[in-house]
């Protein structure tokens, strides 16, 4: 159990900055970033962050995530994130990860596993960072499981999450989603247990435009004990919540049935702020139904990173399922935004020897 999760350090805006400018300016820091290379503009901010302080400390893996349907616009507007990365970050490798088989089966997770494992990590770095701002959850997810597992064995190396938020900015990307709803790699549905009941609560996050691929997604997962949707509240856009509600009433009402006493609410801006009502959801859960079904509780985080990153807290520390349909290309209309919102920075630590005087006074307890 990872019991410092609870109140892992964690950093917002300037802070970030203030974080990185006095941690990493220990000259014994070496740093290995993990990214997206892809179109989405807010992909250069945290190695630009980073480049500032280290120098030719940071080393870093940017992933180009290959997708049938892209277009000619936001291939091109990758192609400039690429070389930009590039020359923020010298000592780089790119990888290109098909996120689709020719068969058009989902296989990005499996691949990306694969080539992280080809490129092992150098014995001098110090610490590794996950930017999880530009990646999709497909990618993402299994990458970060990988990478902490790693870390958590290796004592002295500490992994570390950072996200760049705009929540306005997401909802002007939209995306088409592909045919065949799964598991994300790492995070597959358990196995039944003979003689049991099974009582199954899906979490699907709300987002915006969504709507058809949260349907697909709800097929495939099956019959449900609960449904009870992910709402971004407090947000920044205080009728966000409101206005999803809204947009999803046919999908919540006629649909999924849901009771309005059963949708959770978890902040916009703060991961563990979802990380902890999913963890006390499904610890309740899983104490109900102790001895008369067999609790199985299934995410589908396909909207806001913040969210996302408090969903894979909870799934790799609770053996959650993750269901995700995965997007055979997007679309981004930059002119479509109502208010030049400035991003939201979040940055936490999920191991490493920061932890290590906590984990020995919760083991002596």
């Amino acid at each position: 159990m990872r019991k410092h999760w609870e109140n892992c350090i964690t950093n917002f805006d300037d802070e970030v900055d203030a974080f990185v400018a006095d941690y990493f300016a220990d000259e014994s820091r070496r740093v290995l970033l993990i990214a997206a290379a892809g179109f989405d503009p807010r992909s250069r901010r945290i190695s630009q962050m980073l480049a500032d302080t280290l120098g030719d400390r940071l080393s870093a893996v940017f992933i180009r995530e290959e997708r049938p349907g892209a277009s000619e616009a936001l291939i091109e507007q990758a192609d400039v994130n690429e070389s930009a990365l590039k020359a923020i970050v010298p000592d780089c490798a790119i990888l290109k990860v098909d996120v689709f088989a020719d068969d058009g089966a989902p296989v990005g997770g499996s691949r990306i596993v694969t080539l992280l494992g080809q490129h092992p990590v150098a014995d001098e770095v110090t610490d590794i960072i996950l930017d999880l701002s530009a990646l999709s959850t497909g990618i993402g997810f299994p990458a970060a499981k990988m990478l902490l597992e790693d870390c958590e064995v290796a004592d002295d190396r500490a992994f570390h999450l950072m996200i760049v938020s705009n929540p306005e900015m997401d909802d002007q990307i939209s995306s088409v989603p592909a045919s065949r709803a799964g598991s994300v790699k790492g995070f597959s549905l358990p196995v039944e247990v003979e003689g049991q009941g099974l009582a199954q609560v899906w979490i699907p996050q709300l987002a915006r435009g969504r709507t058809s691929a949260l349907t697909q997604i709800g097929t495939a997962i099956g019959r449900c004990y609960k449904i009870c949707p992910l709402l971004p509240f407090p947000a920044r856009d205080p009728r966000r919540a409101d206005d999803l509600l809204s947009e999803y009433r046919i999908a919540l009402v006629d649909e999924w049935e849901v009771d309005p006493r059963d949708v959770v609410y978890a902040s916009e801006r703060n991961p563990l702020d979802c990380y902890r009502t999913l963890s006390t959801l499904k610890t309740r859960f899983d104490r109900t139904m102790k001895g008369t079904y067999e609790p199985r509780m299934v995410l589908s985080p396909v909207g806001s990173k913040v969210l996302a990153a408090g969903a894979l807290m909870a799934a790799i520390e609770h053996d959650m399922a993750v269901q995700y349909l995965e997007t055979e290309s997007y679309l981004f209309h930059p002119e479509a935004s109502p208010a030049d919102l400035p991003d939201m920075t979040v940055h936490l630590i999920l191991s490493g020897p920061l932890y290590a005087s906590y984990d020995e006074a919760a083991g002596s307890a």
